[in-house]
């Protein structure tokens, strides 16, 4: 039985479904990891991989592997700890977690970033940013693919659903570039953008101010038969030119599929629904067991394609086939 099985068995069945839902037939959500299947490794020979190293550094934030944990809300639902216990998993394996706006739970930790989204009345995001900014946050990542949420049951937590909220609580679907400079002065931290598809966008964020970019269709529960991330990122990748790192996000499942993501230009990826499997399992042991398993299957894969450091990765190892 795999981890979103056995997460299924110890789940009520509406925070399954909820955690699992795609936008409209979930065919975004359902391509997601295919997506990476598409590419096959050209591995290298005569290297040195008697050691090998998963190591790398992200805005400053030393990590084990290039592999981090995205946003997701209400991990409250999965753990009666929720984000807590998520937060001391992902330092326990030596990550970092993106917390979401829409936690459960309050953290407090060295090893976090803050997701944004900027609402309609914008005292209600700078007084969020501030109090992640109190609590120690390193990070804004400011989430601008949903300018409305597809609406979506959230179980036992109904007033907090999105179209239940009041208009000034929700996002503002007038967003432009201009909110990535206002974020970073209001916090004085670095400011990514999350769900970037598209090269000409991720430019624009960048020529903002952004400090990075995450690429991603917010794993397939926005707008259905939106590209998959493996499918965009070589393009994003490229029209960035290395200025900023490039993350992405959506159906990353083994160390194949990072090593396949590094190669087409991303710095690290975001890992969703299986940190909320593994929560759900196990707590705060059962994610770090998951980030230990992305880290050493990482490392098996780079020995096996002869790559000694992930600084050592380009895109000559990879073939479309």
């Amino acid at each position: 039985m795999d981890l979103e099985e056995k997460a299924k068995a110890v789940l009520p069945p509406a925070v399954f479904d909820y955690y699992r839902a795609g936008a409209g037939e979930g065919i975004s959500r359902d391509e997601a990891s295919a997506a990476w299947l598409r590419w096959r490794f050209r591995p290298r020979l005569f290297q040195d991989v008697s050691r090998v190293s998963t190591e790398t550094t992200l805005l400053g934030t030393r990590l084990a592997a290039p592999v981090i944990v995205g946003p997701t809300a209400l991990h409250t639902l999965a753990h009666a700890e929720g984000e807590v216990a998520t937060a001391r998993g992902v330092a326990a394996a030596g990550s970092l977690l993106v917390h979401s706006s829409r936690a459960g739970r309050d953290i407090e930790s060295e090893r976090w970033w803050f997701q944004a989204y900027v609402l309609r009345d914008r005292s209600l995001t700078e007084a969020q940013v501030r109090d992640a900014v109190a609590r120690g946050a390193s990070a804004v990542v400011l989430t601008a693919d949903a300018p409305y949420v597809y609406r979506s049951a959230v179980p036992e937590a109904g007033s907090a659903a999105p179209e239940n909220r009041p208009v000034e609580r929700r996002q503002d679907p007038a967003l432009g570039p201009d909110a990535i400079g206002w974020l970073a002065g209001i916090s004085g931290l670095p400011v990514l953008v999350k769900g970037v598809l598209r090269a000409e966008d991720a430019v624009a964020a960048v020529e903002a101010g952004a400090a990075g970019v995450v690429v991603s269709n917010h794993g397939g529960r926005q707008l259905d038969r939106a590209v998959a991330s493996a499918d965009a990122l070589g393009a994003v990748a490229e029209a960035v030119a290395g200025r900023v790192p490039v993350l992405v996000d959506g159906g990353v499942r083994n160390g194949a599929d990072v090593l396949t993501a590094l190669a087409l230009g991303a710095r690290a990826v975001l890992i969703g629904r299986p940190v909320l499997w593994a929560l759900a399992t196990g707590g705060a042991e059962g994610v770090r067991e998951l980030l230990d398993l992305y880290r050493e299957d990482l490392a098996r894969t780079m020995e096996q394609a002869g790559v000694p450091e992930v600084g050592a990765v380009d895109g000559t190892l990879l073939s479309d086939r």
